[in-house]
């Protein structure tokens, strides 16, 4: 780890031993709750708050800034996901940490760079996808909960226009501590999903569809009137919302026992 950045537990042991002021352990600590880099305020200070490090949002930014950011967080000693990337921020980025573990998924927008490994779950995260053309929302869910620590295990184009297709995934339905389901047009499959799972589902509407499905608010809509109890719903596309929820869910569940 990067010496700039010394975990508490050091700071208060050098302190205790003697070997640094308490001014300068202030100094210190407050050095490690935010990062100002000028164009952006890194919170630091999350990962050991919420269990879990501050996302990189890349929409809007620079290369160079997602990349100053990124470096700043894992000197830090954290994890640093990017998501909604452009073509040229993963190229950028990918250039930039060459020889550090990267993870890119360019359907998604995804990147996710790893510093120390997320404790891992039991639990499982189940992501289904109502059609091919949700996958990339499904698959920035799945790829946030695998970074966040959770194994995930992805079920696609399984929408009620073909029942059958979801029927016959009663089984991965049944393991999933938690699940979360990508649908654009009407958004119907979480409201079936739901009406078989005991598992929680997330419902994430895409904007997928045609004219009147008014990029994702019908899904929206009729995912948010769902009559089946035990569906809850993120905004539309979110698909980073959904898989960082399922990971607190799988976790709570985790502490739990179950």
């Amino acid at each position: 780890m990067n010496r700039e950045f010394p975990r508490i537990e050091e700071v208060l042991a050098r302190v205790a031993s003697g070997d640094l002021a308490p001014d300068e352990a202030a100094s210190a600590l407050r050095g490690m709750m935010t990062a100002d880099l000028g164009f952006a305020n890194i919170d630091l200070q999350r990962q050991a708050r919420r269990g879990r490090a501050e996302a990189i949002f890349c929409e809007g930014k620079t290369a160079p800034q997602v990349i100053a950011i990124a470096r700043r967080m894992v000197d830090a000693g954290q994890n640093a996901i990017m998501t909604r990337t452009s073509p040229e921020q993963r190229e950028a980025v990918a250039a930039a940490f060459k020889g550090e573990k990267l993870v890119r998924h360019d359907e998604a927008r995804f990147l996710f760079l790893e510093r120390e490994p997320a404790p891992r779950k039991e639990g499982i995260v189940g992501v289904f996808a109502a059609g091919t053309t949700d996958i990339p929302v499904a698959e920035e869910a799945a790829l946030t909960a695998e970074a966040l620590g959770s194994p995930v295990e992805r079920v696609y184009d399984v929408g009620v226009a073909g029942l059958h297709r979801l029927l016959r995934q009663s089984d991965a339905i049944a393991r999933a501590r938690v699940l979360v389901v990508a649908a654009g047009m009407e958004g119907a499959l979480p409201s079936v999903i739901g009406g078989l799972a005991s598992a929680p589902v997330i419902a994430v509407p895409t904007t997928v569809g045609y004219g009147a499905s008014f990029n994702g608010l019908a899904a929206l809509l009729g995912m948010l009137n769902s009559c089946s109890p035990g569906v809850s719903v993120v905004n539309i596309g979110n698909g980073f919302g959904a898989g960082y929820l399922a990971d607190v869910v799988n976790g709570i569940g985790e502490s739990a026992g179950k």
